[in-house]
């Protein structure tokens, strides 16, 4: 792993587990600044929370950052629970941000990663058991809040 992917995928599945735990969705994230191992932002799926059809896992933390300059997340590293989907695949691409780490993509692998990888993001995928398996025990218990979330 590079030096703050340990952090980071610690930090995005607290925040998987936060979620899970309000009864949300579990998925969590965190951008941290790749020079210097800052935090900047870390959030969580608020869809069922906040009653949002956008507030997923790295659509929140984005939003936690708060306003940044757009050289900023040249620079920095998406930390993921799950692999991305459309929606959050088009924000990270966006922001120019570089580099993603996935915590799994058993559960739910979409294109965004081909797509990001297309377009010169490197995606690294690290089969967090922690992330597939609170994944797996959410889609077991509630399918048909997991099929609105990805829109099916």
């Amino acid at each position: 792993m590079a030096q703050w992917d340990k952090l980071g995928m610690d930090i995005a599945y607290e925040e998987a587990l936060k979620g899970y735990e309000e009864g949300g969705v579990p998925i969590g994230g965190c951008l941290i600044d790749n020079k210097d191992g800052k935090v900047l932002g870390r959030g969580h799926n608020m869809r069922f929370q906040k009653g949002s059809a956008t507030l997923h896992g790295e659509i929140s933390t984005l939003e936690n950052c708060g306003r940044l300059k757009g050289s900023v997340y040249k620079d920095c590293t998406l930390y993921t629970s799950l692999s991305p989907c459309d929606m959050c695949t088009g924000a990270i691409l966006l922001y120019g941000i570089k580099r993603c780490v996935v915590g799994e993509n058993i559960n739910f692998k979409g294109e965004g990663e081909e797509y990001l990888q297309k377009r010169g993001c490197e995606v690294k995928v690290v089969s967090d058991e922690r992330c597939q398996k609170i994944m797996k025990t959410f889609i077991d218990e509630r399918p048909e809040d997991w099929f609105e979330d990805i829109g099916e």
